[in-house]
């Protein structure tokens, strides 16, 4: 059974998801599409935090599928604590984008960044510490 496969398409799905909630939050202003009567767009102070979270996506996250793609490739992959390592980076990508979204809480998303951050770099000293013993 492969354990990382659904831990990376949860994350790409959430990707999915910032870009629909971006497309929906920029429709008033692209498309005249919910403004309000004043012709303003209601979503103007969340925009800007969607699309920073959006970007967020591909920034520390690229290590986490070039770890996903050493393990594929050399056949480990299948190691549970790789993939309870992937859970968590996953669940804390998604508590991230909430409190990044939803919230001005910028230690809280310290906090949680810190527990991705963390997944990840175990997940990379687990593979290399496994390739200098084998």
């Amino acid at each position: 059974m492969n354990t990382l496969l659904l831990p990376m398409f949860s994350h790409v799905m959430l990707c999915a998801l910032l870009y629909a909630l971006l497309t929906i939050v920029r429709a008033p202003s692209v498309w005249g599409i919910g403004r309000k009567p004043d012709g303003t767009n209601p979503f103007t102070a969340i925009q800007p935090k969607i699309s920073a979270n959006l970007s967020n996506q591909f920034e520390w996250p690229i290590f986490f599928y070039v770890i996903c793609m050493l393990l594929f490739i050399t056949g480990t992959q299948d190691n549970t604590d790789y993939g309870v390592l992937a859970w968590v980076f996953v669940v804390g990508r998604i508590v991230h984008s909430a409190v990044h979204i939803f919230t001005s809480n910028v230690r809280l998303r310290g906090v949680v960044f810190t527990i991705n951050f963390i997944a990840v770099i175990a997940m990379w000293v687990m593979f290399v510490v496994d390739m200098l013993t084998l």
